[in-house]
């Protein structure tokens, strides 16, 4: 009972396919499990190999090896209390009071 709660961690080796694109449009990676396993919250997902180089302008798909690591009730559980709090650290946020006259900004950096 202890172990499922903590999360002794269960792992499985699949076989994946990992597609990135590197273009002016959009910069992307994408991980799609080849025998339709899914990731919850709290799992961790390591694919294996060499790393990735993909030329600008490009997309480009590869086979590959991953070991998904499940996490146990606690730490799942936690992944979805806190998530949106660390999701929030990535945002950055300004305020200022009134408006901006226009070009105010090109004078800060030039002045």
């Amino acid at each position: 009972m202890l172990n499922k709660l903590l999360g002794t961690q269960k792992q499985e080796d699949v076989d994946c396919t990992v597609t990135i694109v590197n273009t002016f449009e959009s910069l992307e990676a994408h991980v799609r499990f080849n025998d339709g396993t899914t990731v919850n919250p709290g799992d961790e997902v390591v694919v294996h190999g060499r790393p990735i180089e993909v030329p600008y302008g490009e997309t480009q798909s590869f086979e590959r090896r991953a070991t998904v690591k499940r996490a146990g009730a606690v730490e799942r559980l936690w992944t979805r209390a806190t998530g949106d709090f660390e999701f929030m650290e990535l945002c950055e946020f300004s305020f200022s009071q009134g408006a901006l006259r226009p070009g105010a900004l090109a004078e800060e950096y030039t002045s």
